[in-house]
Formats: structure tokens, C-alpha cells, sequence
């Protein structure tokens, strides 16, 4: 790829900014108008969570193969086939006449979703050569996730109340397009100097293990006991498949030699609870605020805003704490948060009184916002520099996994508890279990951070590092 001005660089940087933009800002807007969209089209509690899983799930389950094609057939070209993907979905959405056609909306959203944020990443790290460069403009693209986070309940809850929540669909619609226009003008194409081979048979298992699983977790309290099995074997079976088959490929989707290292086990099983820990905490605060307390869309995006607004401010604070420390200082502070805030809800029924709402609200979102920059640094952490972007795309995959599993989890234990009763009676007892799911997250983000930032944990990644460094890695990295 050409050597791009100081000023293009910056124009490439802002446009793969507005692609994260639109993602991250659907899934914030979308869990403020959950209430709205439940009351309109006759929905259940388990299709509200399809409404959010079906798009996480399939997002998890194309983002390595998306990032593959582009390395393969062209960045750019991908990018914008995933910005038009994208918008049409969305346009989709806002047309959808009852939830089954929403969730298969929602469905296109996502495959145009998973050719966007791993594609722009690699356009980001081929555009910005100097390391020091790079840095910054991956903060950059960090500060945007903030940004979504913090303005996606208020802009959801205006337009919610104002105009329908059909209207939070629009917003991709002006964004989107500009992108592609941008996109098409002034971003250059580039390819990996060796692509990685497609991997048909381990996509097939991913799909079928995540799929499976999902609807076991979600339709459990609905569905009756051999139906629920009978997708919890096939999750089973299509693990086992994909752990029997993966190692016997030359160029597997995920390369199980990964997972010998202790930080980016850490960061995977990190990634996934603390994203688990996250679509729970929304699913049920968005439920409580506007089912329970039967507040207006905007007044529970307002009562959110502490929550996102911690998260906003902590993100970069973050970033710099692992850049000149490392990830063990931002895990402990992520993970003693997010617990401290579970236990509050779980145990002493924070929802039911103001202060102790804003309390956890904000523990919640310091402890989200120290814990997303040491993820990728630690997944990343020792890889040989030709591997990186396939560790930073299954911590990526982890997140869409974790965020997955935590609404269907959490969704599931609600309804068990709920049941007949209606929401106003049951919720907080209902609801409890959850927060303790919630906690057990936290917990976990606090515990394994720690287990794998230490001394040994280094020594694990080099020795994985060292033995993935075959002779074509090390070419294809520049390695001599």
C-alpha cells in the first residue's frame, strides 16, 4: 500500500471510526428501546433477547472468516460490501412488521457487522506504520466504543420517546452511506502479502456450536426438557467436531496452539465474562427501569448515563495504565468493580433505592472501562507480529461470545423466575439470581486477570510465541 499523507491517514482513521460508530451505537441504542419494541410487536421475554442475540451470534461467527476474506480478496473491497450489508439491514429493521422478521433482519445487520470492525482494524494497522502512530490511533478507535457507549442510551431514549423505536434504525442509514462514499474516494486497497485458506468446515462448526448453544440457554424455560438437551448434544458434538479437526488443519480458523498461553486464555475468558457481565447488566437494567419503575425511554437512558459516562472516561485512562504498566493494574481495578456492583444488586437490592442505583451504575461502568484495553493487549501479548491480528480477532469473537451468552443467560434465569407473575411484583426477586450470575463474572475478570498477568504467565506466552514462529510465519512477519 502507498504511503498515505499525515492528513489521508487521518481521513482514513475517521472513516473507519464511523463504521465502529454505527455498530457500537446499535447495540447501546437497541437495549434502551427493548421496552418499546416488546410493547409494539407482542413480544415475548425471549424475543427480546433474540432481538439482541441473533445479531451478537452471528456477528461471533463471521468475524474471523471476514477477516480472512479481506486479508485474501481486498480490505476495502470488503469493507464497503460490509458498509452496504450494513445499511441495508438497518433499513430492514426499521421496516420489520412483526419480531421473526426483525431477528432475521437482524441477522443481515450482523453479517454486514462482522465485515466492518476486524476489516477496519487491519486498514487502521496498514495505514499507521510507526508504531508510536499506531498507538494513537487505535486510542482513537477506543475512545469511539466510549463515545457509543455513552451516547447510545440518551440518543435512544430521545428518539425512542419522540419519534418510535423503528427510528433508531435511521441513524445507520446517513451514517453508513457517508462511510461508503468516504470509503470509496479516499481509502486505498491493500491485501495480505499471504493470506490465510478458508476454513468451511470449522465455520460450519462455530455456527453450529454457537447457534445450539444459544437457543438451548434462551428457549430452556419455554421449551420442554428433550428439546432443550437434544441442542445442548448437538453444542457438545460440534465441540468435540471442532477440537478434533482444528489441530489436523495446516491453516485452521482458530488455532488451538493459542490457548498454551496463559495470557491469552486469560484474555479470552476474560473478554467473555466481563461481555457476559455487560449484555446481562443492560438486558436488566433497561427491563427494570422502564418495565418495573415505569420510567420514559429517555428518563432510563438518563438514569444510565452514569454508567456509560465512567466508561467513557476510564477507557483511555485504561489504555495509558497498560501502556506504561501493563494489564494486571486494569484487570484487578475491572474486576474488583464489577463484583463490588454485582454484590450491591444481588445481595442488597440496589434497583430498589436511588443512590444505591448510581452506586452500582458507576462501579459498573468503571469497572467496564478499565477492562476492555487490557483484553487485546493481552491477547496480543508475545505473539509473533504475523499472528496478532488472528489473537486480536478471537479476542473480538470472545467479546460477541461473551455478550451472546450473558443475555441468554441472564434472560433465561429472569423468565424462570418471573413466570406467571408480572413484572412489577416479581422483578427484583426474579431478578436476583442474575446479579449473582453477574457477580460470579466479575469475580472471575478479578481472579484470572490476576492468575495471568504475573511472571509466569509472560514466560507462557513466549514459549507459545517461539513455537508458532515456523519458517513461513517468520517470513511473512519480516523475521530473519
Amino acid at each position: 500500500m502507498p504511503e498515505l499523507s499525515p492528513r489521508r491517514r487521518m481521513l482514513v482513521l475517521a472513516i473507519c471510526c464511523m463504521s465502529l460508530l454505527i455498530v457500537s451505537l446499535d447495540n447501546t441504542v437497541l437495549n434502551v428501546a427493548l421496552p418499546s419494541m416488546q410493547k409494539d410487536l407482542h413480544a415475548s421475554l425471549s424475543g427480546m433477547q433474540w432481538t439482541i442475540d441473533a445479531y451478537t451470534l452471528v456477528l461471533a461467527a463471521l468475524l474471523m472468516l471476514a477477516g480472512s476474506t479481506a486479508d485474501r480478496i481486498g480490505r476495502r473491497k470488503v469493507f464497503m460490501a460490509g458498509l452496504v450489508v450494513f445499511t441495508a439491514g438497518s433499513v430492514l429493521c426499521s421496516l420489520a412488521p412483526n419480531l421473526e422478521s426483525l431477528v432475521a433482519f437482524r441477522m443481515i445487520q450482523a453479517v454486514g457487522g462482522s465485515m466492518l470492525n476486524p476489516v477496519a482494524m487491519s486498514i487502521i494497522t496498514n495505514t499507521f506504520t510507526d508504531p508510536r502512530e499506531r498507538a494513537r490511533a487505535i486510542g482513537v478507535w477506543g475512545a469511539v466504543v466510549g463515545i457509543s457507549m455513552a451516547a447510545g442510551p440518551l440518543v435512544g431514549g430521545l428518539l425512542v420517546d419522540s419519534v418510535g423505536w423503528r427510528s433508531i434504525f435511521w441513524l445507520n442509514l446517513p451514517v453508513g452511506l457517508a462511510a461508503l462514499l468516504l470509503t470509496l474516494r479516499y481509502v486505498p486497497e491493500s491485501r495480505a502479502p499471504k493470506a490465510r485458506r478458508p476454513d468451511p468446515v470449522g465455520q460450519l462448526l462455530v455456527i453450529a456450536l454457537l447457534g445450539s448453544l444459544t437457543y438451548a440457554i434462551i428457549e430452556a424455560p419455554h421449551s420442554g426438557a428433550g428439546r432443550t438437551l437434544a441442542f445442548g448434544g448437538v453444542a457438545l458434538v460440534a465441540l468435540a467436531a471442532l477440537l478434533w479437526y482444528e489441530p489436523r488443519r495446516d491453516e485452521p480458523l482458530i488455532d488451538l496452539r493459542f490457548f498454551r498461553s496463559a495470557p491469552f486464555s486469560g484474555a479470552t475468558v476474560v473478554a467473555v465474562s466481563a461481555f457476559a457481565a455487560l449484555g446481562g447488566f443492560l438486558f436488566l437494567s433497561t427491563l427494570y427501569l422502564q418495565n418495573v419503575r415505569g420510567l420514559s425511554a429517555l428518563h432510563a437512558g438518563l438514569w444510565m448515563l452514569p454508567m456509560a459516562t465512567l466508561t467513557f472516561l476510564c477507557a483511555p485512562l485504561s489504555g495509558r495504565l497498560v501502556g506504561s504498566r501493563g494489564p494486571r493494574l486494569s484487570l484487578l481495578v475491572a474486576g474488583t468493580a464489577m463484583t463490588v456492583s454485582g454484590v450491591l444488586f444481588a445481595a442488597f437490592e440496589a434497583e430498589t433505592a436511588d443512590v444505591t442505583l448510581v452506586i452500582g451504575y458507576v462501579l459498573f461502568g468503571l469497572g467496564f472501562g478499565f477492562v476492555n484495553a487490557p483484553i487485546t493487549n493481552t491477547a496480543v501479548s508475545g505473539m509473533p507480529r504475523a499472528q496478532a491480528g488472528v489473537a486480536a480477532a478471537v479476542a473480538s469473537t470472545s467479546r460477541q461470545i461473551g455478550q451472546t451468552l450473558g443475555v441468554a443467560v441472564i434472560g433465561a434465569v429472569l423468565a424462570s423466575g418471573v413466570g406467571a407473575s408480572s413484572y412489577r411484583e416479581s422483578f427484583v426477586s426474579a431478578a436476583r439470581p442474575a446479579w449473582w450470575i453477574i457477580t460470579a463474572c466479575g469475580v472471575l475478570v478479578l481472579l484470572v486477570g490476576a492468575a495471568t498477568s504475573g511472571a509466569w504467565a509472560r514466560r507462557s506466552a513466549d514459549r507459545t510465541a517461539r513455537s508458532l514462529e515456523t519458517p513461513e510465519i517468520k517470513e511473512s512477519a519480516g523475521i530473519h
